[in-house]
């Protein structure tokens, strides 16, 4: 899948999509932020950052703080391919991001959503 058009596509445009789709079953935005923190090491400030420079997927995921070393914990179904056996580094962190905003969307307590991780301290 390299150079998929994702790649290029800025996190601040997908971005307002995860919180709409958490937003729609009566999560929050806040629940996306700690997601994201949690698999990515951004934290509010540097969230801000990256949707304000409009960086591309690539580079939010490059320049990732902190990636969890938990993500390899996510596995499951999301855009018909089992996330746990995509190839490409880049796309696999992409499709585990979705993956975590999906099951946050469809209810999952936060502990089960960040794999039962300290972080998790929401539900």
């Amino acid at each position: 899948m390299a150079g998929h058009r994702i790649f290029g596509t800025s996190f601040a445009s997908i971005y307002p999509h995860y919180v709409a789709k958490a937003e729609r079953k009566n999560r929050s935005r806040a629940e996306v932020d700690e997601v994201i923190e949690w698999l990515t090491g951004y934290d509010a400030a540097g969230l801000a950052k990256v949707l304000a420079d409009e960086v591309d997927m690539e580079t939010f995921f490059a320049d990732a703080p902190a990636f969890s070393p938990q993500a390899s914990l996510i596995t499951g179904v999301i855009c018909g391919h089992r996330v746990e056996e995509i190839e490409d580094p880049l796309m696999q962190k992409i499709r585990y991001l979705d993956k975590l905003v999906d099951e946050l969307a469809r209810g999952k307590k936060m502990s089960a959503v960040l794999r039962g991780t300290a972080a998790a301290q929401s539900g």
